[in-house]
């Protein structure tokens, strides 16, 4: 998973593969990430992608609020 630097809200993480990258946005808590643009990730690339997004919203969501602010 990666956040850009250089990225615009809303907050969200790049999930990127061999020749394939998801973009997925973040939830507010006791939400569900989802997916905004998929482009080549299996559907159970993606499931995993998603489990291990949903278990990590905090703290992905403080490192963007780190890299990004609050926008």
């Amino acid at each position: 998973m990666v956040i850009y630097s250089n990225d615009h809200g809303p907050p969200h993480v790049h999930v990127i593969g061999p020749d394939a990258e998801a973009k997925i946005k973040l939830a507010h808590e006791g939400a569900r990430a989802t997916v905004v643009s998929n482009d080549g990730l299996t559907s159970t690339q993606l499931a995993a992608a998603l489990t291990a997004i949903d278990g990590n919203q905090a703290l992905l969501a403080q490192r963007w609020r780190d890299i990004h602010g609050d926008a």
